[in-house]
């Protein structure tokens, strides 16, 4: 039975688990990588998500499940430190892409939104 909670409402790992659809090992492991996330822990360890808590982890999925980021940058996304840009690394002195560099970005950012879309 699914218990339908308010919005402001306190999350068990469980419930979030469920609603996310990756088991609770994964959410401990995120709150190992990830220092912002830190659930409210009662007696006996038990885990309840605040609102803010629940949108990291959403955060945090749509990035590693969604996106395709792995935890480091996903962590580097999350500090709002931005990898550098594929341009960037293939030829550092170019400051604008050519165009068939454009086409070519067009092109992947178009894959990535279909496996996105695939994923989700």
């Amino acid at each position: 039975m699914i218990v339908m909670k308010s919005d402001g409402a306190f999350l068990t790992i469980g419930e979030l688990s469920a609603e996310l659809g990756v088991p609770q090992h994964i959410l401990r492991y995120w709150e190992s990588r990830f220092t912002q996330l830190r659930p409210l822990q009662r007696s006996g360890n038990r885990r309840y998500y605040r609102p803010a808590d629940v949108a990291l982890v959403r955060r945090i999925h749509q990035l590693l499940n969604v996106e395709g980021f792995t935890v480091r940058g996903a962590q580097k996304a999350l500090a709002g430190v931005e990898e550098p840009a594929a341009e960037a690394v293939v030829a550092p002195s170019v400051s604008a892409p050519s165009p068939a560099d454009a086409t070519l970005i067009v092109r992947l950012q178009t894959i990535r939104d279909t496996l996105a879309a695939a994923l989700s």
